[in-house]
């Protein structure tokens, strides 16, 4: 099995692995895979078709696809294929290559996450703000994707191809003893998951507490005959449903992450700071594994909330036109007929 913390330090149990278990994960990350890649691909079509209506929600939805779509192409598939050969295939710039893009998948799934719920924090505690427009949203989103390409460097300089026993060689991680694999595995935990679920739980907190303070004033008002507060300045109570869903998709959304993500941090934190702990066991694979489920995850919580892209998806999936274009060409064909109709005949 192959790792975050992979190291160069081989010993005679790392040389013949578990085929059963290999044979396993290879089954695990197939459906992963092919999962992640199908759902993610449909979505982003649907959602590219959408873009001139685009909320600001569809947005981030749009960039988290293709986060989780860069984790399924260059952290699952990459994945898959090294245990199905094994070992690295592969000159040296291309293991350098993978390694960097693996984590900048999960940074960039992981930041694209942290952006969406600062956006509903902003819309719900800050709604006398102005927000800004559609076109001008690419700022949080380039953030997210330059915290995860600089985040992502450290890779190109601690993995490279080496010589894991004699004739042998592997993509692997080389780090100063005795420190360097629990410094890494650590900093990793702290910046691709530990900081984000601290910012993301505390903008659902007070998320929470301004409804239910806006929730309390309302009422408030109501028993003492007070007109209540404006919509826009009336949190929840003013609140459209399309935001209400927003909001609970988000909370959905984060709470998918956290469930997913980490056993998988937890694990490499065990394996990392306990010399004795058992790292090829069934139990520690399928824990790592569920990272990378959390991209097949994300779009059907979209779908879910989304009735609308749910049936534009059955019908990307069976290569059927939309309703809506099948609509709008017989509205044209319907008003092509009525203004033939009505021409004046020629005596």
């Amino acid at each position: 099995m192959h790792s975050l913390n992979d190291s160069v330090l081989v010993d005679e149990e790392d040389v013949a692995r578990d085929e059963i278990l290999a044979k396993v994960e290879i089954v695990l990350l197939s459906v992963i895979f092919f999962s992640a890649a199908t759902l993610n691909t449909a979505l982003l079509v649907i959602l590219w078709k959408q873009r001139k209506h685009a909320s600001r929600m569809r947005v981030f939805v749009f960039h988290l696809c293709q986060a989780d779509l860069v984790v399924a192409f260059f952290q699952v598939c990459p994945q898959l294929l090294w245990d199905i050969t094994d070992r690295f295939v592969g000159p040296d710039l291309v293991c350098r290559l993978v390694k960097y893009l693996q984590v900048l998948g999960m940074f960039s799934s992981t930041y694209m996450i942290v952006v969406m719920t600062v956006d509903r924090y902003q819309a719900v505690c800050n709604p006398m703000v102005k927000f800004q427009r559609t076109r001008r949203l690419n700022l949080p989103v380039c953030v997210a994707w330059g915290i995860s390409l600089l985040g992502s460097l450290p890779q190109v300089f601690i993995f490279s191809k080496v010589e894991v026993a004699p004739g042998v060689f592997d993509c692997w991680a080389t780090f100063v003893q005795p420190w360097g694999l629990q410094t890494y595995v650590t900093w990793t935990t702290v910046v691709i998951f530990i900081l984000p679920v601290i910012t993301v739980v505390f903008c659902q907190v007070r998320i929470y507490r301004a409804i239910q303070n806006n929730l309390y004033q309302k009422i408030r008002r109501q028993d003492e005959g007070v007109p209540p507060f404006p919509s826009r300045a009336s949190g929840i109570a003013g609140m459209s449903k399309a935001r209400v869903k927003t909001l609970k998709m988000t909370v959905v959304i984060v709470l998918a992450y956290i469930a997913c993500w980490a056993p998988f941090f937890t694990v490499q934190l065990w394996s990392a700071w306990d010399t004795h702990a058992p790292k090829e066991t069934a139990t520690f694979t399928v824990l790592m594994l569920l990272a990378s489920l959390n991209s097949c995850v994300n779009p059907c919580i979209y779908l879910l909330f989304s009735g609308d892209s749910s049936k534009r998806l059955v019908d990307v999936m069976c290569h059927r036109p939309p309703k809506d274009s099948m609509h709008e060409e017989a509205a044209l064909v319907s008003t092509l007929y009525m203004s033939f109709k009505n021409v004046p005949e020629s005596k």
